[in-house]
């Protein structure tokens, strides 16, 4: 999967960098998922190779004591590894204090989503180079939707929402600045006022959490490898 959509604006990818934000401990897996192996590497290296389609670097953040073992192979982009926080939004801090004050893009991306393509990276960052501060990979909801207290919800109203997501690094620093703790850096850039534009995500970019999730993405990683 190293093909980027023709659309993707290719001279900016020395101004972009990524956060592939790898600092679990996979409790509800069973283990650090983003170590485990599908089909022939590790789920973090898949996002690694992704993310670096479309960066002039990527930012490796995982937990401190894996720093000095993680070995990871990429061509032609710089990585550099950092410890984690204690939660997601104190990884992804600790990831852009690496990033060069010269990024111009940064995206934000989980190691447990493997499957994101290439060409979704680089749609997020089209999207960025057109103007839009923050944006996001988004899914519809095919699940009917209840809430406990009010009943069934309206589906065609929400989003199932992924990672990569993108943001002008000003915006994505500013909205870190305070510190706050949100489940995904979107909300944040929300909570400091600015607008959040959508991309269309893709079916396979599903977020390991159990480990039958793993078989899932060996077996959708192998019938995408067969129909390219």
């Amino acid at each position: 999967m190293s093909h980027v959509d023709a659309d993707y604006p290719h001279g900016l990818r020395p101004h972009t960098w990524s956060i592939v934000v790898a600092g679990g401990s996979g409790l509800r897996f069973g283990g650090r998922k983003q170590f485990a192996d599908l089909r022939g590497q590790s789920v973090l290296q898949r996002s690694l190779v992704t993310a670096s389609s479309v960066s002039g670097g990527v930012v490796v953040v995982v937990p401190a004591d894996a720093v000095d073992d993680v070995e990871l192979d990429v061509a032609n982009t710089e990585v550099v590894v950092v410890a984690g926080g204690d939660s997601r939004a104190s990884s992804v801090r600790a990831g852009l204090t690496v990033v060069p004050e010269t990024a111009r893009f940064v995206l934000v991306h989980d190691a447990a989503r493997p499957l994101a393509s290439p060409a979704l990276f680089g749609s997020v960052v089209a999207v960025l180079s057109e103007g839009a501060r923050a944006a996001v990979p988004v899914v519809a909801v095919s699940d009917t939707i209840r809430s406990r207290t009010d009943g069934v919800i309206d589906r065609d109203q929400l989003v199932a929402v992924q990672t990569p997501q993108g943001f002008a690094a000003s915006t994505l620093r500013k909205a870190h600045a305070s510190g706050a703790e949100a489940t995904d850096d979107a909300t944040l850039a929300e909570a400091i006022g600015e607008v959040v534009m959508f991309v269309a995500g893709e079916a396979q970019n599903r977020k390991l959490t159990e480990p039958i999730d793993l078989v899932t993405a060996a077996a959708v990683l192998e019938y995408l490898e067969e129909h390219e």
